[in-house]
């Protein structure tokens, strides 16, 4: 009897050391995969919130961006920031190798209704975002607060995890705010999807006929220590090296893809056109 009893507890103990080790494997594996519908940015740390609020005149000079007073920036954040400068309104003559934008399918009348419906859900999720400290104590991150933007994107890595699983109109993974001499206007949203998503994924979440995903693309880096003295005319989204043999004869690092699928939402706006633009038209 003791000896089928011990056979029987042994029995259980494997079994559930390979119950946890299938949970665990399991989870690593949605980790690894839904990772990637987050956008890679990293939040500079700032000491004091009224260094986050204060003013600063856009601008987009590149020489500028690893320099900034204060700012000691690593090779990952100071290609980040060169990123940034670019996907901001007034850089949409960025080379077009350097951005993957998706086809404009024939608009459907329930692709428009659909359409209304996401704007009206994205609304009332983001009403209270309008006071830009309640999105800061529900966990959303300012990207790069120190560098000057036309548009500054507010992101919640939780909601971007999340996305990957099941779409939320009103949970988008980074809301976009306007710098103003008293803090942050809210002025839209984008939702995120992994980089491996199809174009009928993306349209299943928001129509292709009313809007246009992007990935951004082709990114060449240069040498971890050439980035401070970078000629960035040949690197990063607005440079001419848009090939792994081009970026490798530069002594580049080359990225096919950075961060993941992006759509803005600028549901205040007045048309359907204004509201899916890919840029926000800003005062």
């Amino acid at each position: 009897m003791d000896e089928r009893e011990n056979t029987m507890s042994t029995k259980n103990n494997v079994l559930h050391s390979v119950v946890r080790i299938g949970v665990a494997t399991a989870a690593i594996f949605l980790v690894v995969v839904l990772l990637a519908a987050v956008p890679v940015h990293r939040t500079l740390a700032v000491p004091d919130e009224h260094d986050q609020e204060s003013s600063a005149a856009p601008t987009h000079d590149h020489g500028a961006m690893s320099n900034m007073a204060g700012m000691d920036m690593g090779d990952e954040t100071t290609s980040e920031a060169h990123a940034v400068a670019d996907m901001t309104p007034g850089h949409q003559e960025a080379h077009s190798e350097h951005m993957h934008m998706t086809a404009m399918r024939p608009q459907k009348a329930e692709d428009l209704a659909r359409a209304n419906e996401i704007v009206a859900q994205l609304r009332t999720g983001i009403e209270k975002y309008k006071d830009y400290h309640v999105a800061l104590n529900d966990r959303y991150k300012i990207f790069m607060p120190n560098l000057p933007q036309a548009e500054y994107h507010f992101t919640n890595y939780r909601n971007g995890f999340l996305g990957a699983f099941n779409f939320d109109p009103a949970r988008p993974t980074s809301l976009l705010y306007k710098k103003t001499s008293s803090g942050y206007q809210l002025a839209g949203a984008m939702f995120t999807m992994p980089k491996r998503a199809t174009e009928d994924q993306l349209n299943a979440r928001v129509p292709l006929s009313v809007a246009t995903w992007h990935l951004h693309t082709n990114l060449c880096r240069p040498a971890k220590d050439q980035v401070r003295t970078a000629d960035w005319s040949k690197f990063g989204l607005r440079g001419s090296i848009a090939t792994q043999e081009a970026c490798d004869a530069a002594g580049g690092r080359f990225n096919p893809v950075i961060f993941g699928w992006m759509v803005h939402v600028y549901p205040y706006e007045d048309s359907t056109e204004k509201i899916f633009a890919m840029h926000h038209h800003m005062d």
